[in-house]
Order: structure tokens, then sequence, then C-alpha cells
């Protein structure tokens, strides 16, 4: 190509109106909700988690991802959430129960083994035995210290809301026997009625000069 036809082109480029395409579909803005909304994030860390296989006997990976210890803002419970990386997710999704321990897992000092009664994943609450290991070992004994304190919080709540509910209970009983004692005291505290005496000998004599003198 020639130094005047390059030359041309160039300046066609240049000149060539600017095109736009309207969109055919206007998408409305989706506001997606995570379920994390009433929750502060109390620890946060980066590790990788795993699953039990029973019939397999062995470990699975579940992901790799950070997991989160979550407090709700009005009941104060605690419980693990944690999702996997670029999918966000949930591979772990549970409270933490007074019977739940972390045990060193064998062979290693960056990881936890813990049972779960109930981890809600995929909207199914299933019985698991979970791992999680850590990049160091300072790493996993900070998610210990959290997840411990996090368990005393729920035990604390739990004995709480059981106490309540007791106490409750007790409350109309409570209100019978304290409206009985009160009737009690009601009772005590009436007049009684006199009854009318038997007239004695000196008020019939007193009556017979009465009736005399009325006489006279």
């Amino acid at each position: 190509m020639s130094e005047v036809e390059n030359k041309h082109t160039q300046e066609d480029a240049v000149e060539s109106p600017e095109v736009y395409f309207a969109p055919i579909v206007k998408l409305k803005d989706v506001v997606v909700k995570t379920h994390e909304e009433d929750e502060d994030p109390i620890f946060k860390m980066r590790a990788k988690l795993f699953r039990f296989d029973g019939e397999a006997k062995e470990w699975k990976e579940r992901g790799t991802g950070d997991i989160k210890l979550l407090k709700h803002k009005k009941t104060g419970k605690v419980r693990v959430l944690m999702r996997r990386d670029k999918t966000l997710k949930v591979c772990a999704n549970h409270y933490i129960t007074d019977d739940m321990v972390l045990s060193p897992n064998v062979g290693s000092d960056r990881s936890w083994v813990w049972n779960v009664a109930a981890d809600l994943v995929d909207d199914v609450a299933e019985r698991q035995v979970l791992a999680i290991r850590f990049a160091n070992s300072e790493n996993a004994n900070k998610f210990k210290d959290a997840f411990e304190d996090a368990r005393e919080v729920n035990k604390k709540i739990a004995s709480g809301s059981t106490n309540e509910s007791s106490e409750e209970k007790n409350e109309p009983a409570k209100k019978d026997e304290d409206a009985e004692k009160e009737e009690e005291e009601a009772t005590k505290d009436d007049p009684k009625e006199e009854k009318p005496q038997a007239d004695t000998k000196e008020d019939e004599e007193e009556k017979k000069d009465a009736a005399e003198e009325k006489k006279d």
C-alpha cells in the first residue's frame, strides 16, 4: 500500500461516525442475599476443608476458602460458615454446640478434626466429621481459640434460654400461690358480723319499768 492510500484510509477512519447500539432488553439490578446480613464476622482465615467418607473410609476435600465465625446481631449465637473460592458455594455451615471439641489431626500441628451433628450444606442437614487445615500452626491455634470462645458464648446463651423457659413455666404456679395467699389474708382481715346477744334480766326489768311509765 502506498503512502497516499494509507493516509487516505487513516483519514476515513478518523472521520467515520461512532456507532451506538441501544440494548434491546434492560436488565434490572438484582440484590443477592448471602444470609449473612444480620451477622458480624468475629473470625476469618483462609483454610482447606475436608470431610470423612465413612463408606470409602477416606478423607475427601470439600473446598478451599475463607472459614468464618459469624455472630448474630440479635441472638448472639455463633456459627461456622465456609465458602469455596470463586464459586462461593457453601461447604460448611453449622452452629457451634457444647459437644464440639477440636481434636488434633494425626501427624499435623496445623489441622483440627471435629464432629458435627447437623451441617447444613445444599439445604440438607447431615452428620459429618470435618477436618480443617491451615497454612501454619499459628493460624490453626488462632482458629482453635476463637472456636472455643464461640462455644462458650453459645453455651451461655443456651443455658440462659433454658432458665428463662423454666421460669416462664413456673410463673403461673407462682401467681396462683400468690393469689391464694392474698385471699387468705383478705379473709383474715374481714370484719366478722356480731351475733345479737340474748337480753339479760336487767334489760328485761328496764323494759318493764319503761312500759309502766308509759301507762301512767
